[in-house]
C-alpha cells in the first residue's frame, strides 16, 4: 500500500482558494477553508480505487 501523501503548502493554499471561490468569498472563514481544504486532501489519499468500504 503506498504511503500517503504531504501535500505542499501551496497545494493547500491553491484547494482552499477553489472551496473559498465556490463558496462565494465569503469573508473573514480563511482558517475553514484552510482546515477544509487539508481534511479533503487527506481524505483523497486514503481513498484508492482497489479498496471500497464493499471490499475492505
Amino acid at each position: 500500500m503506498a504511503e500517503p501523501t504531504e501535500h505542499t503548502e501551496e497545494e493547500l493554499r491553491t484547494y482552499a482558494h477553489q472551496l473559498w471561490e465556490k463558496a462565494g468569498r465569503p469573508e473573514g472563514r480563511d482558517k475553514e477553508f484552510w482546515d477544509l481544504a487539508e481534511q479533503e486532501l487527506r481524505n483523497k489519499d486514503k481513498s484508492s480505487p482497489i479498496r471500497t468500504p464493499d471490499n475492505l
